[in-house]
């Protein structure tokens, strides 16, 4: 283990750049200093220098990254800049901690995937949940086969109840041309990432999207959309900005048996002792009649697990920080390598995609042209930004 610090550099100190500063600055990462800061803020520069009397500040990043103040840059700006910050850090020698998403459309991280393989720096992603020990565990279990099959997987994930106070404190919010998006590139990314990294991406998505719905934006406060594997399982997600009593359950149904999380906290796992597919071949129709009469012992069919795990509050941002450090100063593997951010960014597009069509899209196949030709024009609909190319 190394015993210096990495060097890092933090573009943007509002909501979450603040907040890694903090933790930094408590020792909350034992192998990081922050070096620099940079905003185009000279307010948000002075609370910096506040708890960074020693760092060098900036108000444009290209100046910090070819500053050789910093070894490394983590990114916490609106997501259309996201990739073009990590693209100029990765092509002039600066290691690069991209915030959630990798950007707003797959064509946009497609290019930033190309320099990224190109590139002898690190690029990861701030996808935090995936240290959540909970999640950390289920994957596993998932990954050794021993709940067989995927049928079908569920995520209510309503527990981000934003007020339209919310949506105005900054321009570029909730808009297609600032945000790309509304809840689905905001508040789910990390449900977006999650579901993919434990039960696969699905190849097919149909969508209903609701625009506006219960605010006052133009972007999705309101998302259903139905996953489609060519293997025949299942899968559905729900999200929205709109519930102040919310939501946050995920199931997981497989041929042998059933994982249940509640609140990212709590696991339920149950174990059939016959698959699903055993137990139907050899059920009678005298099992039938004991079935319709309610005498079934199904207590008696599997065996239950619970796993409960409370992450502290910062634990896991702090667990992404100091593992990015420490992949560069020793080797370690990377919580959630950069170019796996473009499954969670094509998801996204392609529930956007196909609420915009009225008919089911692709994910494998997706067509980035055509999405980015109907984003645009969602943009010249707005008049408040310049369209993406």
């Amino acid at each position: 283990m190394s015993d210096r610090k990495l060097k890092l550099g933090i573009i943007g100190y509002g909501t979450e750049g603040s907040m890694y500063g903090k933790f930094i600055s408590e020792g909350m990462v034992e192998n990081v200093e922050v070096t620099a800061v940079c905003d185009i803020d000279p307010e948000k520069l002075e609370i910096a220098k506040k708890v960074f009397p020693n760092a060098k500040f900036y108000e444009c990043y290209k100046e910090m990254v070819d500053s050789g103040e910093v070894e490394g840059i983590v990114t916490c700006v609106p997501h259309y800049l996201h990739p073009e910050m990590a693209i100029y850090g990765l092509t002039h020698g600066v290691n690069v901690l991209n915030e959630k998403p990798a950007g707003v459309y797959t064509k946009q991280v497609k290019e930033l995937n190309e320099v990224a393989k190109k590139s002898d720096k690190a690029y990861a992603l701030f996808f935090n949940q995936r240290t959540n020990p909970l999640y950390r565990k289920l994957k596993k279990i998932l990954d050794s086969g021993e709940l067989g099959t995927i049928r079908r997987t569920n995520w209510i994930i309503t527990t981000w109840w934003r007020p339209d106070a919310y949506y105005k404190q900054s321009d570029w919010r909730a808009t297609w041309g600032g945000e790309g998006g509304g809840v689905l590139v905001n508040q789910a990314p990390h449900q977006l990432d999650l579901i993919q990294w434990m039960t696969g991406a699905p190849d097919r998505v149909y969508s209903s999207v609701q625009y506006g719905y219960q605010r006052d934006i133009v972007v999705d406060d309101q998302v259903h959309f139905l996953m489609e594997y060519d293997d025949g399982r299942t899968g559905v997600f729900v999200t929205g900005t709109n519930e102040i009593i919310g939501t946050d359950r995920l199931e997981i149904v497989c041929d042998g048996g059933k994982i249940v999380v509640d609140d990212s906290k709590k696991a339920t796992i149950y174990r059939l002792k016959e698959t699903e597919n055993d137990l139907n071949a050899r059920m009678t129709i005298d099992d039938v009649k004991m079935l319709f009469a309610g005498q079934m012992k199904f207590d008696d069919l599997f065996e239950t697990e619970v796993i409960e795990e409370n992450s502290v509050w910062g634990g896991q941002h702090c667990e992404v920080l100091r593992n990015f450090a420490a992949h560069i100063l020793d080797g370690e593997e990377l919580l959630a390598n950069g170019a796996e951010g473009i499954n969670g960014v094509r998801l996204a597009n392609a529930v956007h995609l196909s609420s915009w069509l009225g008919k089911p899209v692709s994910v494998k196949d997706f067509d980035d042209d055509l999405y980015l030709k109907l984003l645009n024009e969602k943009i010249r609909e707005e008049g408040k930004f310049e369209e993406r190319k």
